[in-house]
């Protein structure tokens, strides 16, 4: 079993993101970015916890930049909820395991 996060690139996102069977949250961020860093083992758990029901997809907003400009990421992270390739929800900056989870969990309700 591989990692339970998808690297979203421009090559997949249509794929990954807009095509996807199950509701997606994208994680936008970049590795200079400390915030971003405390968020990613959080994300990897929530991953590995709704597998098959929620698509993690992370994308580097310095790699991909058109794809931060597609969603107009001013700042990181950001993550955006997006259901039938829609975004439905959007948080910006560090959140707690239980308010990502209780997002999750409406996204998939």
């Amino acid at each position: 079993m591989g990692q339970a996060t998808v690297t979203v690139t421009q090559g997949n996102f249509k794929t990954e993101v807009l095509q996807s069977k199950t509701p997606v949250l994208i994680d936008f961020w970049a590795t200079w970015c400390a915030p971003c860093r405390a968020v990613a083992p959080i994300l990897d758990e929530l991953a590995e916890a709704y597998r098959g029901k929620v698509t993690v997809g992370k994308v580097n907003v310095d790699e991909q930049p058109d794809i931060a400009a597609q969603f107009g990421i001013l700042n990181i992270p950001t993550l955006i909820f997006l259901k039938a390739g829609q975004e439905v929800d959007r948080v910006v900056g560090l959140q707690p395991k239980s308010q990502l989870e209780a997002k999750i969990q409406k996204l998939t309700g």
